[in-house]
């Protein structure tokens, strides 16, 4: 379940675009994974060479506030279209925030934990 810490710290995120990713396919980092996971990939600078692999950050929607935990298991890789502002996420993830992965991309705010 999402955790919801009550009077939270806003602010000290930061800004960028939630996309959807289907990582069922199993080529994230080998393990497969299902949609049903809150896991994301995160752009080249913010995987910072596999330093936030396997590391949990905090995704604030920045619509409603909303926030949901997920794990970094993959790089959105920039050099292979990714942009350099993009947290993509799998669809449990935008379920957890109450989003409609119809819309395919919206804006939000991460920090860590």
């Amino acid at each position: 379940a999402p955790h919801h810490h009550p009077g939270g710290h806003h602010g000290g995120g930061t800004p960028a675009v939630m996309t959807v990713n289907g990582f069922r396919r199993g080529e994230s980092d080998g393990h497969f994974h299902s949609d049903g996971e809150l896991i994301v990939a995160l752009s080249t600078e913010w995987f910072a060479r596999g330093r936030r692999c396997h590391r949990r950050i905090r995704i604030t929607s920045a619509r409603h506030g909303r926030t949901v935990e997920a794990r970094v298991v993959d790089e959105c890789d920039s050099r292979r279209g990714c942009r350099h502002n993009i947290v993509d996420s799998s669809p449990a993830v935008w379920r957890a925030l109450g989003l409609d992965t119809d819309v395919g991309e919206v804006p939000v705010t991460w920090s860590d934990p």
